[in-house]
């Protein structure tokens, strides 16, 4: 694709690793084009490729240790040569373009944080991730990255938000919300409250619109919705629990009965299309943004489709620039900053 150097995937990271891990980047190359080398035991991911008869189709670098999806942050400093500590090395060298992981979300944020650094300016990483609105996806951001900011990091985020919605969603000037409890300057608490009036200041270089509440996450209101990490991780396995359950309950309503059961197959088509748009597997999950790299963080419990969104996902946002236009918004916002 172009020259740009290939994704390093994390084949030990995940709850299904490594074979859906491999199976995934399989589809990837083949069906994608996408360019991708896979960190982790040289003898393992051999063995996954084999099942695909892809032995030798992929390059395989060797990272003889994992993080475990139990293990935090600090396992980043005692697993050295990790397999999502090489990937990053990789991109740190210039011969990956980024990171793809499904392991521990703590794992890969510290890991990436210590290998890839931060960008010049940025005080704290945040995890983006699209949530499904239409007519096009809204960025939530910090999603689990950073759990305690101040409100000048609110301001960052809201930075990286627009730079992510700029580029991967390519809007021109996103709408920008502080999720906080309630529409008025006014409402929340000592962080929001403070976030909202530094937001405020920073017009014209972000079109921020106010706050937003907890009904508005998926309404579409804005392009990017802003908060701690904290706060953001609750909201976010709130609404996929929700989504879930509803989607449950839908399934047994429309299994209920012989007129239920018509009225699904008349709307089959259209239930087909709401659950792959509610899909988190279809959109290729976080993005770490703030660091010199792109990481690309995909569900723990990601199956070979959501391994293969998540490398198209982090192709197309090493060709967009992404990292480099981050660090031009980051750049442009301390010259516009009042704080």
């Amino acid at each position: 694709m172009d020259g740009i150097p290939p994704i390093a995937l994390d084949a030990m990271g995940g709850d299904n690793a490594p074979g859906e891990i491999v199976a995934g980047a399989v589809a990837a190359v083949r069906d994608h084009g996408v360019p991708v080398v896979l960190v982790g035991s040289p003898r393992t991911v051999s063995e996954a490729l084999a099942v695909h008869d892809a032995a030798g189709e992929i390059p395989i670098v060797r990272a003889e240790e994992a993080i475990a999806m139990d293990e935090g942050a600090l396992a980043s400093l005692r697993r050295p040569r990790s397999s999502i500590a090489v990937a990053c090395h990789l991109v740190r060298r210039g011969d990956a373009s980024a990171v793809v992981s499904a392991g521990s979300t703590a794992g890969v944020v510290a890991t990436g944080k210590l290998r890839l650094r931060a960008q010049q300016g940025v005080l704290r990483p945040a995890i983006a991730v699209p949530l499904p609105t239409r007519p096009h996806p809204t960025v939530l951001l910090d999603a689990g990255a950073t759990a305690d900011v101040k409100p000048e990091t609110l301001v960052q985020f809201a930075h990286l938000g627009a730079a992510y919605a700029e580029t991967a969603l390519g809007l021109a000037a996103p709408r920008v919300g502080l999720l906080t409890i309630g529409g008025e300057a006014e409402k929340g608490n000592k962080l929001t409250k403070r976030a909202h009036e530094l937001l405020a200041a920073a017009v014209p270089s972000l079109n921020f619109t106010g706050n937003v509440e907890g009904h508005d996450l998926l309404n579409g209101v804005v392009d990017v919705i802003v908060t701690d990490g904290f706060t953001g991780n609750i909201a976010l396995k709130t609404m996929e629990g929700a989504v879930r359950y509803a989607f449950t309950e839908l399934r047994e309503t429309l299994e209920s009965g012989h007129v239920a059961r018509l009225a699904a197959a008349l709307q089959r088509r259209r239930l087909r299309d709401l659950r792959k748009r509610l899909d988190p597997e279809v959109y290729g999950g976080a993005v770490l943004l703030g660091l010199n790299g792109t990481v690309v963080i995909a569900h723990g419990a990601s199956t070979a489709k959501g391994v293969t969104a998540a490398c198209v996902l982090a192709m197309n946002l090493a060709r967009q620039g992404t990292v480099a236009h981050v660090g031009e918004r980051i750049a442009a916002g301390h010259k516009h900053r009042r704080w």
